[in-house]
């Protein structure tokens, strides 16, 4: 238990902006081949006080759209906008390279072309969309779906990163190490259990399914383009898979519920 919650606060710590003591760091060689299998954990954290806040928002009586839009500018703001940053790149990089080296070229390139912008664009408006209209069915469901697409959409994350070699032996993902099986194993298996413990209640059993599944075949289909065009994974691809896992399980839960 010790070991995981060392792994809880380097993750909530590297995928997020929440302080964390620097003693979970001393002496930590930056490797996060063990720690990801807290990464849905992690995103329990993070995502609890913009899905709170969202609530709140609804039993106010707030418009759900504004409502969903302030939550995930919380959100965004809690994570430092890592992983729209690299669906943004990603965009760029598989929208517009040529090849793989273009691609990588691309993707690092800190500026953001028109796939990145429209990428971003599409990400937030699906997003507010989809936990608008969750607002319908129960009040209290935009919020755990909230919550429980930031765990499933972070483990989703570890198997592409699992799944694949990194593209470039330089990168972040490259330096923070492959994770291993047994800590993608976990990470899976906690964000189901999340996922199903939260939405169940007010959502039902086949909806959760339906959207989980979708997800994981979202995540499928990221990973097979990286593997496709640039032999691997790359912190933006990573990033994107989040994303678009994030925003296919909202977009599924809403028409499912």
């Amino acid at each position: 238990m010790t070991e995981f919650l060392d792994d809880l606060a380097r993750s909530v710590g590297f995928l997020g902006r929440l302080p964390v003591p620097s003693r979970f760091f001393v002496g930590h060689d930056g490797s996060l081949s063990r720690a990801v299998r807290a990464f849905p954990s992690a995103g329990l954290v993070i995502a609890t006080p913009p899905a709170l806040l969202l609530a709140l928002l609804l039993h106010l009586d707030a418009d759900p759209l504004l409502s969903s839009l302030v939550a995930l500018a919380v959100l965004t703001v809690l994570t430092g906008a890592l992983h729209e940053d690299g669906l943004a790149d990603a965009a760029d990089g598989f929208g517009g390279g040529r090849d793989r080296e273009h691609i990588l070229s691309i993707m690092k390139d800190s500026r953001n072309g028109s796939y990145g912008v429209i990428a971003l664009i599409l990400s937030f408006a699906l997003r507010a969309a989809a936990l608008s209209a969750l607002a319908g069915p129960a009040a209290s469901l935009p919020a755990f779906a909230l919550v429980a697409s930031a765990a499933l959409s972070r483990a989703l994350m570890v198997g592409h990163w699992h799944a694949l070699p990194a593209a470039r032996s330089n990168g972040v993902a490259a330096g923070a190490g492959r994770p291993a099986s047994a800590a993608r194993n976990v990470a899976l298996g906690s964000a189901a259990l999340a996922g199903l413990m939260l939405l169940w209640p007010v959502a039902g059993f086949l909806p959760f399914i339906f959207a989980g599944g979708l997800s994981a075949v979202a995540a499928m289909g990221v990973t097979r383009l990286a593997a496709r065009r640039i032999g691997g994974h790359t912190g933006d691809t990573i990033g994107a898979t989040q994303q678009a896992c994030e925003i296919v399980f909202l977009v599924s839960l809403a028409l499912a519920a």
